[in-house]
């Protein structure tokens, strides 16, 4: 890995992570009351819990595409939205919670990887790379995260 590699990989985490140009995922989730979780205002297409757990889901497809030899699309939009608008249980949203977490840090970790060549096609898609996968990751989730701004605004839990 190149001198000009290793701080890509370390700007692209530090994208990833946020709380640079916008509200980190954290921030955006904390604190969000239980009974306000399932709540859709007026004039908005989701809930919390619809947007948190797309952002997991979506992000795991695109880890999963990213290392797995043997990855299977999944269908859009039916496989990346949860079934219901109010989590199954507050373990549930937890859950949800704790894994995103989790496959960000993965997707971290394997940019900042000496061993990832950020710009070789992955082999099994369509001319895809790392340096593609992980900056569609930050974009999906800034973009997500600022809907889960303004709905907390909407709900007065900001």
């Amino acid at each position: 890995m190149t001198r000009n590699e290793k701080i890509l990989g370390e700007q692209l985490a530090k994208l990833l992570r946020g709380r640079q140009a916008h509200v980190s995922f954290d921030d955006a989730v904390k604190g969000i009351p239980a009974r306000l979780r399932g709540v859709r205002p007026r004039g908005f297409p989701h809930t919390a819990w619809q947007l948190v757990e797309h952002m997991r889901i979506a992000q795991w497809d695109i880890l999963d595409f990213c290392r797995n030899p043997h990855y299977e699309k999944m269908r859009f939009p039916d496989d990346y939205w949860p079934a219901t608008a109010t989590p199954p249980s507050p373990r549930e949203w937890q859950q949800s919670l704790r894994r995103f977490r989790a496959d960000l840090q993965a997707m971290e970790r394997l940019v900042r990887n000496p061993k990832t060549d950020l710009y070789a096609r992955i082999p099994w898609g369509a001319g895809q790379n790392i340096l593609r996968e992980a900056m569609v990751v930050a974009g999906h989730n800034a973009y997500h995260i600022g809907q889960l701004v303004l709905l907390r605004r909407a709900l007065g839990a900001w």
